[in-house]
């Protein structure tokens, strides 16, 4: 299998996209803005226990406090005496913690949506080799190392090396390491914590104590090992900053290193902008003709399966199988490409044979040992729906690249431009009930302005006719379809000279905006809003041109080309 990491350091952020053979299958991001706090270790204050929750909220100054579970809240070995019982880990949260208490903290999972940061006492310092924990005595070994006799060797050495009353937990890059590498990164990492402790003595809570290297650093030390062919950066500064931590931790790994000199971004170059916005879709086609559909919420992440355009040649328990056996691959990928996490339901479609179902299961917890994080799949439920867990450490990639739409608010639908229109006509009915303008002009999207002024403008001539008052309307663009407005109100005159901006002779440099949707020919300019139909115009779409307006009406008026094009591009 071939494996590439592409890393873009031009603009405003930076990004990092791992592929194999071919395919994205990870990406990371990060803006200066948004600094990751996963990793960093802090002196905290804690302002609250809620022993109903048996947790503690720790001020470590971040924009909202974290949380503490009590788990997380019990102290490490080193805040032991060396002798005594360590009866207190089935302690409660306020034999733990109590409000005012300064204590050191380390973030175990960014802040998501309204939720603080989720914070741990028991620190964990990532070496290249491995991973020291200076508050718990173990020493473990990577599961991805599965040759027995490498893994005790590992763990051996790991022991005989380790400080006293600290841990470690060998990294799968470790394979094949000899004793001596082991050591000197196992003495960095310690001379690092016996640094954060002294900075920590000194310091004031809440205050940063230690920070986490920046993306770049972190996927150098987790990322680089023998399975990566080459490592592309378009920076030279980033380039050469690669280079000089290589040589520092693993000079084996400055030849897969490589500078991208080219004039395309390097993001299209490998076509990687293209695979993003297809990550960012609701919808996942298969190469069968099946799809997934991919439905996330606060609560969980929902997986619909359906084989679409794919109608199979023998019969339909096989054309299901095929469908639900490529469909697990791609839900694996999608998982760990979109960095969802939490509990995810997947429905696969319907399988009779037991035979087959256990096949699609083989094939999802297969598909997932590709996946670094954390997974576990709980099996079926008695509806036939497919239950799993993947653990959350980060922001899914659609958290980090999308905001919630300002006009559903979130859900993904907008209301219908009939409700719109029939909600501006009770709001109406009832301005006009407490007010005496004789006539008003309304604001809306051309959509509903359309709504609004009917075919041939019955529908505004029924509402003038209950009202009994003049409404005019004016498509405007630039507004949502729910954002409307009376931008003018009062006598007769005065609001239809607005409304109406023009007269029968005036000639107006417009530009065209659309072909008529009733009349192939003609085309739609506009006026301050007013919609103007200009005859035998529809070939100048998007050019700019000289009208005569010939004849004005209430919602909209006609005109004729006067002259040639002005400037396409005016």
């Amino acid at each position: 299998m071939s494996k590439e990491i592409v890393v873009n350091c031009q603009g405003r952020e930076t990004r990092v996209a791992v592929m194999e053979n071919g395919k994205l299958v990870e990406m990371f991001l990060e803006r200066p803005i948004e600094q990751r706090v996963v990793g960093n270790i802090y002196k905290g204050v804690v302002e609250n226990v809620l022993p109903g929750m048996q947790a503690a909220f720790v001020n470590v100054g971040l924009e909202r406090n974290t949380f503490l579970y009590v788990a997380d809240a019990v102290p490490g070995l080193d805040e032991y005496p060396e002798g005594v019982p360590k009866t207190r880990k089935r302690a409660t949260i306020r034999e733990l913690v109590h409000s005012g208490k300064d204590i050191l903290v380390q973030v175990t999972k960014e802040p998501f949506g309204n939720k603080g940061a989720r914070v741990t006492r028991h620190v964990t310092l990532p070496g290249r080799y491995v991973v020291l924990m200076p508050t718990v005595n173990h020493v473990g070994v990577s599961r991805r190392i599965t040759e027995e006799a490498e893994r005790e060797r590992l763990r051996k050495i790991a022991t005989e090396v380790k400080p006293k009353r600290m841990g470690v937990i060998v990294r799968t890059v470790a394979t094949g390491c000899s004793p001596e590498e082991l050591k000197q990164d196992i003495d960095f990492l310690t001379k690092l914590w016996n640094s954060i402790r002294q900075r920590s003595r000194k310091a004031k809570a809440p205050s940063l104590i230690h920070r986490d290297l920046d993306l770049v650093g972190r996927v150098i030390r987790d990322l680089l090992d023998d399975s990566v062919d080459r490592l592309v950066v378009d920076s030279v500064d980033q380039y050469q900053a690669v280079l000089d931590l290589l040589a520092a931790t693993a000079p084996e790994f400055r030849e897969r290193v490589f500078l991208f000199q080219q004039q395309r971004p390097i993001f299209a170059t490998f076509g990687l902008e293209a695979e993003l916005d297809k990550a960012l879709k609701r919808r996942v086609w298969l190469k069968s003709g099946g799809y997934l559909v991919i439905d996330q919420t606060e609560a969980l992440t929902a997986i619909d399966v359906n084989t679409g355009k794919y109608v199979g040649s023998t019969n339909l328990a096989d054309t299901v199988l095929k469908t639900n056996l490529e469909a697990a691959e791609e839900i694996a990928h999608q998982l760990r490409l979109r960095n969802i996490g939490g509990i995810i339901i997947i429905d696969f479609i319907d399988m009779t044979k037991p035979d087959h179902q256990k096949q699609v299961l083989d094939q999802l917890e297969q598909a997932v040992k590709a996946d670094k994080t954390k997974s576990a799949i709980l099996g079926l439920t008695q509806l036939g729906l497919v239950e799993m867990t993947r653990q959350k450490v980060r922001q899914a990639i659609g958290e980090v690249l999308q905001k919630p739409c300002p006009c559903c608010d979130g859900t993904g639908y907008v209301l219908h431009e009939e409700v719109i229109g029939n909600r501006i006509e009770m709001d109406l009915a009832h301005y006009f009930r407490t007010h005496q303008d004789e006539a008003v002009l309304l604001d809306v999207n051309p959509i509903v302005a359309a709504v609004l002024i009917g075919t041939g403008g019955s529908n505004l001539e029924r509402l003038e006719a209950e009202t009994g008052r003049h409404i005019y309307v004016r498509g405007n663009a630039d507004r949502t379809l729910e954002d409307w407005a009376i931008v003018l109100a009062g006598n007769s005159d005065m609001v239809e000279k607005v409304a109406l901006p023009v007269e029968v002779g005036d000639v107006l440099s417009l530009r065209l905006e659309s072909v008529h949707q009733g009349k192939a020919k003609d085309a739609i300019a506009r006026k301050d809003g007013f919609v103007i139909q200009v005859d035998q115009a529809a070939s100048l779409v998007g050019q700019k041109v000289l009208v005569e307006v010939t004849r004005t009406f209430r919602t909209y008026a006609k005109g004729r080309l006067s002259g040639e094009f002005i400037d396409v591009n005016r």
